[in-house]
């Protein structure tokens, strides 16, 4: 294993709790009588990721990106905006290996859907799923998201850079099987 190829990005991300719209994380619609607001579908979590991503391959953030007063981002699916970070990363001779992410909310609860969260989030990245970690907890009432009044999410992703020498990816850091 080459390790200089590794590079490690951190992304963070809040949302207002708003009436009037759906709950999107990890492209999972969560049941919830109070959505995400923002210009795209407002998945605080893979926006988080997606920043996440960029940031370990030093490519910007996702305001950057899809800025959020272009209209072709209106309500569009992050799940999509995932997918064209991966091909962005992709283009720059990255790709991600393993990801990490905490969704902080007080409400509603969030265990039953993270398995298909890291379902779709390891598809979309043509990942194993045993390489994605989605973990949701609270901030015991404390401060803004305690209170219920947003959402945050940080994650910490993991990417490979294909050497520039023309081997393209074989021998080079693949993700671990999953256990």
């Amino acid at each position: 294993m080459h390790v200089a190829g590794i590079r490690i990005g951190i992304g963070i991300d809040f949302h207002r709790l708003v009436s009037g719209r759906k709950l999107v994380l990890g492209g999972v619609e969560v049941p919830f009588e109070l959505g995400l607001e923002g210009h795209s579908d407002a998945d605080v979590l893979l926006h988080a990721i997606c920043d996440a991503l960029l940031g370990a391959a030093a490519m910007g953030d996702i305001g950057q990106h899809f800025p959020p007063d272009d209209p072709a981002y209106k309500d569009i699916s992050s799940l999509k905006l995932l997918s064209r970070v991966r091909g962005l990363l992709a283009q720059a001779g990255y790709r991600p290996v393993q990801l990490d992410a905490v969704v902080i909310a007080e409400a509603p609860k969030l265990a039953p859907y993270v398995g298909e969260m890291r379902a779709r989030i390891a598809s979309c990245l043509g990942l194993p799923v045993g390489a994605v970690l989605v973990k949701a907890t609270t901030s015991e009432g404390m401060g803004p998201m305690g209170r219920g009044e947003g959402i945050a999410a940080w994650a910490v992703a993991l990417v490979s850079h294909r050497p520039s020498r023309g081997r393209g990816w074989r021998g080079w850091f693949q993700p671990p099987a999953p256990w």
